[in-house]
């Protein structure tokens, strides 16, 4: 695969994010609860937790569709060391991979796969009215395309596509850009097995390329070996964060899910499973 490479993630001084005890309410709760976390570029990390614990807020403060509550002060949260950001320059160092996107395509009628990737030079679902999809953008969705071995897919409608397909497609979508790093929130859910060995394969070229990733996720199987920080979460907070070795154990990921889990390690990667009574 010819993946573009990332130099500017060498050279680059501020971190790839920082919290700095963010605090989200949501209804009558706190979702995030003085967060602080710093995550630099070239450091391939997992944010790990159950259900609920604050994984999806942490996406939506990144995409700006959440806010932590104000306080006096330097910023709860940055991205790129900058505390506001245009999305549209965002995407230009870092691309975002969501199950809402795909649910957000899917829904366009008659959208092509080709055409779906060209949006991601727009931060949009669609090119913008005054916004003229070039040739050169057009060269750069199928180089994409081609990168993620989806080339097949470019005159196929989105609605059709599996999840696996799709999924590619979304990595395309965030790959036009060249960005310095990839966000990927539940990225293997929804596919068959034979699906999700190819996805991890993808995810690990991605990470020898130079892009780095922060996966979030609440399965520990999707933690590829070029991943070896993991963050734990529990009820908004950092229970746990450091390497595999010493965060993917039987103790943490119990008191994370909140029962008994029992690991075991196949070769590069890590499995887990409720313990039996």
């Amino acid at each position: 695969m010819n993946l573009p490479a990332s130099p500017a993630a060498a050279t680059s001084a501020a971190p790839l994010f920082e919290l700095d005890r963010a605090t989200v309410v949501r209804g009558a709760s706190r979702v995030l609860r003085d967060l602080s976390l710093t995550i630099p570029l070239g450091q391939h990390t997992a944010i790990l937790g159950p259900n609920g614990c604050g994984k999806s807020t942490f996406i939506k403060l990144i995409n700006r569709e959440l806010y932590p509550l104000a306080r006096e002060g330097d910023a709860p949260v940055k991205v790129f060391g900058m505390r506001r950001w245009n999305v549209n320059e965002l995407r230009s160092r870092l691309g975002v991979v969501t199950s809402d996107l795909t649910r957000d395509l899917q829904q366009m009628p008659h959208l092509r796969v080709e055409d779906a990737v060209v949006t991601g030079f727009f931060s949009s679902f669609m090119p913008p009215p005054h916004r003229n999809v070039d040739a050169g953008m057009r060269a750069r969705a199928r180089h994409a395309l081609e990168d993620v071995r989806a080339t097949a897919l470019a005159d196929r409608q989105v609605a059709e596509l599996s999840t696996g397909e799709m999924r590619r497609v979304l990595i395309a979508r965030a790959l036009v850009h060249e960005p310095e790093a990839l966000l990927l929130d539940e990225p293997t859910a929804g596919l068959d097995l034979v699906a999700r060995q190819h996805f991890l394969g993808l995810m690990r070229t991605l990470a020898q390329r130079g892009i780095t990733l922060v996966l979030v996720t609440h399965h520990i199987e999707e933690i590829i070996p070029e991943i070896d920080r993991v963050l734990v979460l529990r009820d908004g907070s950092v229970q746990a964060d450091g390497d595999r070795a010493s965060t993917l154990t039987e103790g943490q990921l119990s008191h994370a899910f909140g029962g008994a889990v029992r690991v075991r390690r196949e070769g590069d990667y890590y499995c887990a499973a409720p313990a039996h009574a």
